[in-house]
């Protein structure tokens, strides 16, 4: 039977609690009973002198009972701590189902109903009189609010599984035999059992791969690192483990494999690479030797084999690339292997694509996600690790290079030949590889266009981690910008604003646009000639040049124009720029009216404030027609899908807290509304061929645009500060004035 929403939410743990100190009283009592067994009835015996029968029967029943006080003790305390670590997790798991339930669905107005399996649903009652219509964003929150419950079920549901196999063990079914199978933590358990499934290997039916897979998700994660490290121990090493990896992958993965199989072996590749990302982890209590990574180096240029007379062998490191695109690593255990495969590519491009096999899906292989490749690159795959690894990406990016040999050993002598890897993977003329299996790669220009631009997209992540502080694609509020990642930002800028030519049509844009969008206050602090009014969010980028006794290394405002101009002809970054903009601008100008007795007038101030966002708002048109009408490398609705799908950038702004604004409560909630209502409405345009044909009326319109959204948001600032329509609408006026302006100066910028 199924365990169920009920057998959650309703059972009294109270009562398993009550067991749990029941099996520890009766630990107690057996280790007093053994300890006085061993020093009196044993050590008694052990002195006496037994002569004819009692010599051996007598003898051998005393030193018989003793061992079976002993082992009884053994089997109580496995059996008290495998009940105690489920009764403290079941806790958990129960009170964050009724919190779910009986507190976050009713906020919703979402029911939730029991559907078996394990599962539930959530839904919308239908009430008279309602239309039933509900927003994207009430659909996403129940959606998530179901997913949430189901999770919770399924973790109770595997610990309950672990409970029952571990108990049947520690008993071992035998009322006359003590002293079976013996466990420290539910831990050791499910990583015994885990271990047991995995040495199966492809054997494994697709049920145990679903048990193997909820054994890893549940407990892979868990900040101690006890479990992922037993269970990589009980692998036997790294060697074993990239068999086992490379077994499992191949062939859950091949033309025969079923959609079941595939889907597992996506799950496991996620599963096990965030188990060996926690385990990798020096700081966590249970980990495993730093020696692992040293072996990993050693093994990524040798052939690994999983069945004997195997003929096509992958290299170590295209096996250990598909467990490293997921999780977050320490920067001592990935950065040596990313530094040691950067080196390996520079000498030789093709080194790991010689044994690619051809004519599969790019599911097919060590990359079942089949995200950005099929992962016989290793190098994509070890960008997008550091992609997910905030703080080895920025020691990546910015501390020197360490020379190693060939076998992953560190060459104490070497040079490797360049200065940072910064330098060397953002230049031009650094060779980067098509990373599919696709048959027709040399044919098809744009499948092979597509396929060397995953290793760029890869680059984007990691740089994107090492500048924001955040995992890519994070929806957090990110850390305060370090000086080494802020650093990062500078030289990016540096570097395509001097040289925009280079990112024409680069897949890397998308993230620069996230990146831009996370430093916009830096952005706008260099075009306003004195970012002490705007401020940075930690460490400053040192955009500007406005004052270089304190900022020598300022750029000047046609090499941050340049870069923002050739970034933004990517609709993703242009809906991150242009949101982060707005939003940013939005926090100027009702940070002004919170101040406004600091000023002995206002309007100028506020003019001061917004005009960088026009200035930004004029480069981006420009990009966007640039793109959309004279170049033809993107449609004018992908710009609108990007507007529509950056309203993240709106909250994440907003929420660095820099401003005046409250980051907590109805406030902050109602400027980001309007912030992601009026980018959405303000910067969505016509799409047809006819709204695209006059270049200027396009523009144009698109400036009216930008200066009524900042009008929008000077009059909402001003009526929030008290000001009447009449004093309130003045000021946006005078706010939509400077726009007008300044949006003009950002398209001459451009070259328009």
């Amino acid at each position: 039977m199924a365990f169920t929403y009920l057998d959650l939410s309703e059972v009294d743990l109270g009562r398993l609690g009550t067991a749990v100190a029941d099996w520890k009283d009766t630990v107690d009592g057996l280790k007093t009973l053994a300890e006085n067994a061993r020093t009196g009835m044993q050590a008694k015996s052990d002195k006496a002198r037994w002569a004819g029968v009692n010599a051996t029967v007598t003898r051998e029943f005393v030193t018989k009972t003793g061992k079976e006080i002993s082992d009884l003790h053994t089997e109580a305390s496995s059996i008290h701590q495998v009940l105690s670590d489920a009764h403290t997790e079941l806790v958990s798991l129960q009170k964050q189902v009724r919190t779910a339930v009986e507190t976050d669905a009713p906020k919703l107005g979402v029911r939730v109903e029991d559907i078996g399996d394990g599962k539930v649903r959530c839904f919308f009652p239908h009430i008279r009189g309602d239309s039933d219509d509900r927003t994207q964003e009430q659909l996403d929150a129940k959606q998530e609010l179901e997913s949430r419950i189901n999770r919770l079920l399924a973790h109770a549901a595997e610990i309950d599984a672990s409970v029952a196999r571990a108990l049947s063990k520690s008993h071992g079914n035998d009322r006359n035999n003590a002293g079976h199978s013996s466990y420290e933590s539910l831990n050791d358990a499910q990583a015994e059992r885990a271990v047991e499934l995995a040495l199966k290997g492809d054997q494994m039916s697709d049920a145990e791969l679903q048990e193997f897979n909820r054994l890893m998700r549940f407990n892979g994660q868990e900040k101690d690192g006890e479990f992922a490290t037993q269970f990589y121990q009980g692998l036997g090493g790294p060697e074993k483990t990239l068999e086992f990896y490379a077994e499992m992958s191949i062939n859950g993965t091949g033309p025969d494999a079923s959609k079941v199989r595939l889907d597992g072996m996506k799950d496991l590749q996620r599963n096990m690479g965030l188990a060996l990302a926690n385990a990798t982890d020096p700081d966590t209590k249970h980990h495993l030797p730093s020696s692992w990574g040293d072996q990993f180096r050693r093994l990524g240029t040798q052939q690994i084999g999983w069945e004997q007379g195997q003929w096509n062998k992958p290299y170590g490191y295209q096996v250990l690339g598909g467990l490293l695109r997921y999780g977050n690593y320490d920067a001592r255990f990935i950065n040596p292997i990313a530094e040691h495969i950067t080196q390996l590519h520079k000498k030789e491009p093709h080194f790991f694509l010689s044994n690619k096999p051809a004519g599969q899906e790019d599911t097919y292989g060590f990359n079942p996600s089949g995200r950005l490749g099929s992962g016989n690159e290793p190098l994509n795959s070890v960008l997008e690790a550091l992609g997910h690894s905030p703080d080895a990406s920025e020691k990546f990016f910015t501390e020197s290079p360490t020379a190693y040999n060939q076998d992953g050993t560190v060459n104490k002598d070497g040079k490797p030949g360049f200065d940072s890897y910064l330098d060397l993977l953002t230049d031009k003329d650094f060779e980067w590889t098509a990373d599919t299996n696709d048959t027709n790669i040399l044919a098809d220009e744009d499948k092979t266009k597509t396929a060397i631009g995953f290793g760029q997209q890869a680059l984007g992540h990691a740089l994107e981690a090492a500048t924001t502080g955040l995992p890519y694609g994070s929806e957090a509020v990110p850390p305060p910008h370090s000086e080494d990642g802020a650093a990062i930002f500078h030289k990016l800028v540096e570097r395509y604003g001097t040289e925009p030519g280079d990112l024409d049509d680069s897949p890397m844009r998308a993230s620069l646009g996230n990146i831009t969008a996370d430093y916009m206050r830096d952005v706008q602090g260099a075009f306003m000639g004195d970012g002490s009014t705007v401020g940075t969010h930690g460490a400053s980028a040192h955009l500007g040049n406005f004052d270089l006794t304190s900022n020598p290394e300022g750029l000047s405002p046609g090499v941050l124009k340049n870069f923002l101009g050739a970034v933004g002809k990517d609709p993703d970054a242009y809906g991150a720029i242009i949101t982060s903009q707005e939003a940013v601008t939005t926090d100027l100008v009702n940070e002004a009216f919170h101040d406004a007795d600091k000023y002995k007038e206002l309007a100028p101030e506020i003019a001061n404030r917004v005009d960088p966002g026009g200035e930004i708002a004029g480069i981006m048109a420009e990009s966007r027609t640039q793109a959309v009408v004279d170049e033809k490398i993107a449609s004018d609705a992908e710009f609108n899908e990007g507007v529509a799908t950056a309203d993240k950038w709106a909250g994440r702004v907003i929420g660095m807290g820099v401003g005046k604004i409250p980051v907590g409560g109805d406030v902050v909630g109602w400027v980001v509304e309007d912030i992601q209502a009026s980018v959405v409405d303000k910067f969505t345009r016509d799409s047809s061929e006819e709204a695209l044909k006059d270049r200027d009326l396009f523009l144009e319109d698109q400036r009216a645009n930008s200066a009524d959204a900042i009008y929008d948001a000077t009059y909402t600032a001003a009526k929030e500060a008290g000001y009447d329509h009449e004093n309130a609408k003045s000021q946006a006026d005078a706010a939509r004035r400077e726009v007008n302006a300044s949006y003009g100066q950002g398209r001459q910028r451009s070259g328009k």
